[in-house]
C-alpha cells in the first residue's frame, strides 16, 4: 500500500509539473502582440499595402484572357488526354499552402511569445505566395500553352475544325477554352512550393536542422512539406491538367521565390542565428547599445547581461523549452523601478 501511495504521489507530482510546463504564464515582458504588435504593424504598413496591390494584380491576371497560341492538327496528337476533375481542388490550395503554415507559426508564437517571429513569418509567407501567384499567372497568360486535354476542351463533341491556316476553330465552352491555354507553368505546383517551401525553411531554422549533430529525424520534418508539394505536382500530371515541364517550372519558381522571401526576414537556416528573425537581433543590439555606457554594477545592466545569457535555449531551437524567453530590456526596466 505504501509503495502504491508513493507511486500515486509521484505520478501526481509529474502530472502537475507537466501541466504547469504546458500552460506557461503569459510573460508581461515578452515581445507579444499586445505589447509590440501595433508598433510593428505600423512599421511595416507599406509592406501590407504592397500585399493588397499584389492581390489586385493577381485578380486582374486571373480575369484577362491568355494568349491563344497556334494549335495545328499535328499538335493535337499530344493534346487528346481526357478531361478530368482535379485531385487537389483549387479551394484546397490556400488551406495547406497558407493557413497550415500560419497555424505552425502561431504554435511557435504561443510557445515563445515573439511577435517579431510571428509577424515576419506571416508577412514573408504571404509575399512568397502572392509574388509566386502573380509571376505564375503572368507567365501563363503570356505563353498560352495548351493543356494536355485541350482537344476535348476545344472540340467537346470530337468534331475537329480548322481555319485556312491550319489553326483550330474551337466550338467548346468559352471558359474551358480559356482555361485550356493556361498550362505553363503549373499554378497548383508553384503555390504549393511557395507556401510549403517557406514552411520547410522556417522549420529548418527553428529545429536547427543543420546544427552538424547528425539528427536525420530533423531532416525528415523539413522534407515533409516539400514531399506534400511534390505529390500535388504529380497529381497535376496524373489529372492531365499539365505537362511535366509545367510542373517542374512551377515547383522551381515557387521554391526560388519562397527562398528569397524567407531570406528577407530570417537568416539562413544553417546560420547560428537561424532560429530567429533579423528584427529580433536588431532589437537586442539596440538594447545593448542603449545601455552600453551604463554602470555595469547597476541592476539594469546586470539584468540585461543575464537576459542575453539566458537566451541559449532559444538559440538551440528547442521548441519544448520549459520556460519562456524574457525580454532583457523590459526585465531591466522592471528591476530598475523596484
Amino acid at each position: 500500500m505504501a509503495s502504491a501511495s508513493q507511486g500515486s504521489s509521484s505520478f501526481q507530482r509529474f502530472w502537475a509539473s507537466f501541466r504547469g510546463g504546458m500552460r506557461l504564464p503569459v510573460d508581461p515582458s515578452a515581445h507579444t502582440i499586445k505589447s509590440h504588435g501595433a508598433a510593428l504593424a505600423r512599421n511595416h504598413v507599406r509592406d501590407w499595402l504592397i500585399l493588397l496591390l499584389l492581390i489586385v494584380i493577381e485578380v486582374v491576371l486571373f480575369v484577362i484572357k491568355p494568349f491563344y497560341r497556334f494549335v495545328g492538327r499535328d499538335m493535337m496528337e499530344d493534346l487528346k488526354y481526357p478531361m478530368q476533375e482535379n485531385t487537389v481542388p483549387v479551394w484546397a490550395v490556400p488551406l495547406y499552402a497558407v493557413l497550415l503554415p500560419m497555424a505552425v507559426f502561431l504554435l511557435f508564437y504561443m510557445r515563445r511569445r515573439d511577435v517579431y517571429d510571428l509577424h515576419h513569418s506571416v508577412l514573408g509567407l504571404l509575399f512568397a505566395v502572392l509574388i509566386t501567384g502573380v509571376l505564375t499567372d503572368a507567365i501563363k497568360n503570356a505563353v498560352g500553352r495548351p493543356r494536355p486535354d485541350f482537344f476535348w476542351r476545344c472540340f467537346p463533341d470530337g468534331v475537329e475544325n480548322y481555319d485556312k491556316w491550319g489553326d483550330v476553330v474551337c466550338h467548346g465552352k468559352e471558359s474551358d477554352i480559356k482555361e485550356g491555354h493556361k498550362s505553363f507553368p503549373s499554378g497548383h505546383t508553384s503555390w504549393s512550393f511557395a507556401g510549403l517551401g517557406f514552411l520547410s525553411l522556417y522549420l529548418s531554422g527553428k529545429i536547427k536542422a543543420f546544427d552538424q549533430k547528425g539528427h536525420i529525424a530533423k531532416l525528415c520534418i523539413v522534407f515533409l512539406p516539400l514531399l506534400t508539394a511534390c505529390m500535388v505536382g504529380i497529381s497535376r500530371v496524373d489529372d492531365y491538367w499539365h505537362h511535366w515541364q509545367d510542373v517542374f517550372a512551377g515547383g522551381l519558381l515557387g521554391l526560388v521565390v519562397a527562398t528569397f522571401c524567407y531570406m528577407q526576414f530570417f537568416p539562413a537556416p544553417y546560420s547560428n542565428e537561424g532560429w530567429g528573425p533579423y528584427a529580433y537581433f536588431r532589437a537586442m543590439e539596440e538594447s545593448r547599445g542603449n545601455n552600453g555606457n551604463t554602470d555595469r554594477e547597476s541592476p539594469v545592466v546586470q539584468a540585461m547581461e543575464e537576459g542575453v545569457t539566458n537566451q541559449e535555449p532559444r538559440r538551440n531551437g528547442d521548441t519544448f523549452t520549459p520556460y519562456p524567453f524574457r525580454s532583457p530590456t523590459l526585465e531591466a526596466m522592471e528591476m530598475e523601478n523596484k
